[in-house]
């Protein structure tokens, strides 16, 4: 196992990370920007108003990428035990 498979690994897994965050992350961020701009043109600061539309949009993104997620996650972890020969060196 040299120095370059170890940095190899943890740059997929570092990118996996962000390609499974980014859908969740995503839709915060255009949910919170969306409801802030509504309470900037309204003046009504309430924060529950903040919260519940963030948490139940992010309710509904896991619900649709769920599924993308979880075989992206299973299919890197795959890779990683199939590596595991090459990476010992036998």
């Amino acid at each position: 196992m040299n120095p370059s498979s170890i940095i190899d690994i943890g740059v997929q897994a570092l990118l996996t990370a962000a390609e499974l965050a980014a859908p969740i992350l995503v839709t915060a961020l255009v949910v919170g920007f969306a409801i802030s701009v509504f309470q900037s043109i309204t003046q009504i600061q309430e924060t529950s108003l903040s919260f519940v539309p963030k948490a139940v949009a992010v309710s509904i993104a896991l619900i649709i990428c769920g599924q993308w997620m979880i075989a992206v996650i299973v299919q890197f972890t795959t890779n990683l035990f199939h590596q595991i020969p090459t990476l010992v060196g036998h």
